[in-house]
């Protein structure tokens, strides 16, 4: 399983949200470039970096910080926030992202989602992002009638062979994973996935680990934010957890 550090971008600083509500922020730095220098040094490979400010107005704000970041640093960066149309799409791979993350376009544009994914390959990845049940888009502010289930049934229609999968409503709060859901999920998936949202100690992760290695095997990785911020674990630590050591 890979480890991906979160580093989302605020007014153009690195800043960890509580259940994805813009007003209940918190600023770890000034630079983006600083907290993902301070990941890679401490053995991150890959990262994820959401453009909040991208996700409220639609469009790619903070492509000059992935363009330094990919530029100067030896990492993998997985981008998303505010890809709406194949143009952001080319913009965000061509500042240096390895993958992107798309969500509203993929479930407001018919025909989007597989335009981006057959232009570019395994490189577009579509957001899963859930909020009291049911998938939230335009950076998890306005809610849908869609349920996940329904939702990653929809992408295998589509021949989506990725997702990444995000509880809004523990993300940034520390709370701890809900198992039985990672498990459904798990199970309907028909490719790998990548899960986000409460993860709070080494605990949490060797659950995510013994899920994988009991025959959850679409389970692909976890993204992380708040808890390595506030230092519940290094990122050596969870690759150790992650890797069975």
């Amino acid at each position: 399983m890979i480890l991906l550090p979160a580093i989302d971008i605020k007014d153009g600083r690195a800043v960890r949200l509580e259940r994805g509500a813009f007003d209940r922020q918190t600023v770890y730095a000034d630079d983006p470039f600083d907290v993902a220098r301070s990941f890679v040094e401490a053995g991150a490979e890959q990262m994820h970096i959401v453009d909040l400010d991208g996700a409220r107005e639609g469009r790619p704000v903070n492509l000059h910080h992935l363009r330094r970041i990919t530029r100067e640093l030896d990492v993998v960066v997985q981008y998303g926030g505010g890809l709406r149309d194949t143009d952001a799409v080319r913009d965000a791979l061509e500042a240096g992202a390895t993958r992107v993350v798309v969500g509203t376009a993929a479930y407001t544009d018919p025909g989007f989602l597989e335009k981006a994914a057959e232009t570019w390959n395994g490189r577009v990845i579509p957001a899963v992002d859930v909020r009291d049940g049911h998938v939230s888009v335009s950076g998890w502010t306005e809610s849908t009638k869609m349920r996940p289930e329904e939702v990653i049934e929809r992408l295998k229609t589509q021949r989506v062979t990725q997702f990444v999968y995000t509880n809004a409503d523990r993300d940034g709060t520390l709370s701890g994973l809900d198992l039985d859901e990672v498990r459904r999920i798990g199970d309907l998936a028909d490719g790998r996935f990548l899960y986000s949202g409460g993860i709070s100690s080494l605990d949490d992760l060797r659950a995510l680990k013994e899920l994988k290695d009991r025959g959850l095997t679409y389970l692909a990785g976890v993204i992380v934010g708040k808890a390595l911020y506030e230092r519940r674990f290094t990122i050596e630590e969870a690759h150790a957890v992650l890797r069975g050591d």
